[in-house]
């Protein structure tokens, strides 16, 4: 990594981490710790650890210490696999989530455990997704995520979730079983939350309908690095001669290339397909 990787137009986005980290924080130590509840990844893992060592061994550790630990572990396995600025974004997130929890105070808003449950899970998805637009992750299991979501270019929060069943298991022998369910409706909430922000990895397919082929494809060939399928075609009511264009883009790029094709040929005919896989060459813009 040279010196240059950095610039003034990071700043905003470390802002962005520094706030959504302070924002899981609040979440943690307002609806995850009034609830009882274990979140998933690293931060679920982490309280069951510390919760495992108070009780069983007599040990007090913070939160903070166990959940920067095991980031870091796993930082540097995933050094090489994952962009180095969406690494060090990342670590300073879990790295300031870390502190903020042990500096913020733990305040019960409701003792109702599925307010806690639906709430905190949307503030803490809410606060994971506000870091994913930024190019980062609260680290652990997401790092995970990433990853593999990079390699078969679709979603895999859904199977973080499963995955994180095998701890509330433990969560729930060890220490009730009605913790361990409500802490399954945290954990969707904050998945779907997260699914619904990060678009980085949903695909949509543009059925576009011009007159204008060659302008178009320039002009979207400018905005986003992806290919395109002309077929010429004819329509049925009027026997005139057009183009349809094939386009598969990521979600998070939609709104650049419809207002780019619009902008070519202003009566152009789109429909939007939602894509669930592709196979075959697909080019997705490497994290940095």
């Amino acid at each position: 990594m040279t010196k240059k990787t950095f610039s003034k137009r990071d700043i905003p986005a470390i802002i962005f981490i520094i706030l959504s980290s302070a924002l899981y924080s609040i979440g943690m130590n307002t609806f995850v710790a009034a609830g009882n509840l274990f979140p998933g990844g690293f931060s679920g893992l982490s309280r069951l650890i510390v919760m495992v060592l108070s009780r069983y061994a007599g040990i007090s550790l913070e939160f903070g210490v166990i959940y920067f630990a095991l980031n870091i572990t796993l930082l540097f396995f995933v050094w090489r696999r994952i962009g180095h600025k969406f690494a060090l974004y990342s670590a300073l997130w879990f790295t300031m989530t870390s502190v903020f929890t042990g500096m913020f105070p733990k305040i019960s808003i409701t003792e109702d455990p599925l307010l806690i449950s639906v709430f905190g899970g949307l503030l803490g998805g809410t606060a994971i997704g506000i870091a994913l637009r930024n190019n980062a992750s609260s680290g652990g299991t997401d790092f995970i995520a990433i990853y593999y979501s990079m390699k078969y270019n679709k979603p895999t929060w859904n199977y973080i979730l499963a995955g994180n069943a095998v701890i509330l298991f433990f969560a729930g022998l060890l220490f009730g079983w009605s913790q361990a369910l409500y802490s399954i409706i945290y954990q969707y909430v904050s998945t779907q939350a997260v699914s619904l922000l990060h678009q980085r990895y949903k695909l949509t397919r543009l059925d576009v309908v011009t007159n204008k082929p060659d302008e178009i494809c320039d002009a979207v060939f400018h905005t986003c690095r992806h290919g395109i399928t002309k077929v010429p075609v004819e329509g049925g009511y009027t026997d005139q001669k057009h183009w349809l264009l094939l386009i598969t883009i990521n979600t998070y790029q939609l709104k650049d290339v419809l207002d780019t094709i619009k902008a070519v040929d202003p009566h152009v005919f789109i429909t939007l397909n939602a894509v669930e896989r592709i196979v075959g060459n697909y080019y997705q813009k490497p994290l940095e």
